[in-house]
């Protein structure tokens, strides 16, 4: 039977306060903007046609009200978010710098992200999807490490190809030792890898990504398709012994890179959908590349992640 939906992510939904400029008195003025990497695919996703289920926690507050409200007239299927009277919603502040690159603060000592159990997984999505797609901040600490381990277990034994993008964010792993870690865990057990150029050198030392690639290649021969971004730089895919490089989109008016790379993963997972992971070309990355530095070029002339994802139309106009 053939599984019922295109992707499930699990990890952090939580709220971007960005910064929107200087009140009247000089004061900072933060943009209440609904975030989360692993939302973010999916809502990309779900502007690209694909039925998708996020799995994650949120306080009983003013701001997990909002992210399942936001998530929801996304098109994502919520059923799986589970939620903490307890706890509240997880929060990052964001101080934007001139080039569109980001500082991030956590409020989340503990937030409700960190207290998914595996216990309230919902099961019959994990078990209906195509692909299953994780982070790290899921990773960062018990209980929603179990829960995250757990789910991609599940997943696998029923089929799903595993969708991995470390997300590194220092701020919040005890040590980097740990970090690196949890991010091997991870890498030993996707089949679709999207890192960033600084996660790349962070785990291999290298900072020439041909030399980089090859050696989580030879490390996690499960990675049938390495995808490394490097903003402003492109991005560059490594599939068996093929390497193909595209240039980054860059017609100006960057305002943040929020979501960037969440656009690149969700249009991969949209191409792998497809097409599968068997067989592709030079021809084959050379296009999956394009249209996602297109799309990842898109959202980040736009302020927020879930509701500034560019429609498939836009995304052509430009190719």
């Amino acid at each position: 039977m053939e599984p019922a939906i295109d992707v499930v992510a699990l990890g952090e939904l939580l709220i971007d306060f960005t910064m929107n400029g200087e009140s009247s008195q000089g004061n900072p003025l933060f943009e209440a903007n609904p975030g989360g990497a692993p939302c973010n695919v999916l809502a990309m996703l779900k502007k690209l046609g694909r039925s998708c289920a996020f799995v994650g926690k949120v306080g009983d507050d003013l701001f997990g009200r909002q992210l399942r409200q936001v998530a929801e007239e996304a098109g994502i299927c919520m059923d799986g978010l589970a939620v903490d009277p307890a706890v509240r919603t997880t929060l990052a502040f964001v101080k934007t710098f001139e080039n569109g690159d980001r500082d991030f603060s956590f409020y989340r000592n503990p937030g409700t992200d960190m207290m998914l159990t595996a216990a309230e997984l919902p099961a019959e999505l994990i078990t209906q999807t195509k692909i299953f797609h994780f982070g790290t901040l899921s990773l960062t600490r018990e209980a929603v490490r179990s829960a995250t381990q757990t789910a991609l277990e599940l997943a696998k034994e029923n089929g799903a190809l595993i969708s991995f993008d470390p997300n590194l964010r220092p701020p919040l792993w005890d040590s980097l030792e740990e970090a690196r870690a949890q991010i091997a865990w991870g890498l030993a057990r996707c089949d679709v890898l999207k890192i960033a150029d600084n996660e790349l050198e962070f785990m291999t030392g290298q900072t020439d990504f041909a030399k980089g690639a090859a050696q989580l290649q030879a490390q996690y021969p499960n990675n049938r398709l390495l995808n490394v971004t490097a903003g402003t730089n492109g991005s560059h895919s490594f599939y068996g012994s093929q390497q193909v490089f595209q240039p980054a989109c860059t017609r100006g008016g960057v305002i943040e890179t929020t979501g960037a790379g969440d656009t690149f993963c969700a249009c991969v997972l949209n191409f792998v959908l497809d097409h599968g992971l068997d067989g592709l070309t030079e021809a084959d990355l050379a296009g999956m590349l394009h249209f996602a530095n297109t799309a990842a070029y898109l959202v980040t002339t736009r302020k927020g992640a879930i509701r500034s994802m560019p429609s498939p139309q836009q995304i052509e106009e430009i190719l």
